[in-house]
């Protein structure tokens, strides 16, 4: 059975470290402790997740080619969930919250 890449592998590391540690996107999420609202229910921890793993692309060589963008659109999931006056531009398309 084949393995992820070490840079898709990478990327699920750094993404987990700064979602536990509250320090996700910085410029978006300052000022919101995200983490009782995210990780005490199974579902959201789940839909972060599901969002950063949909949006990451990496390409032939194995290699994650938009970590950036997969952290802002899994952090603009995070914003929504904790502020319902949050607006996400753009709107999330189906893709990007499927629950595979």
């Amino acid at each position: 059975m084949a393995r992820l890449p070490e840079d898709v592998r990478s990327a699920f590391r750094l993404f987990g470290f700064y979602l536990a540690e509250g320090t996700l996107d910085l410029e978006l999420l300052d000022g919101f402790d995200y983490r009782p609202a995210v990780m005490n229910y199974g579902s959201g921890l789940e839909m972060v997740l599901a969002v950063f793993a949909n949006v990451l692309d990496v390409n032939e060589a194995g290699q994650v080619t938009n970590y950036g963008d997969a952290e802002y659109r899994a952090a603009q999931w995070i914003r929504r969930f904790c502020d319902d006056q949050y607006l996400v531009d753009p709107p999330f398309a189906a893709w990007e919250t499927e629950l595979l």
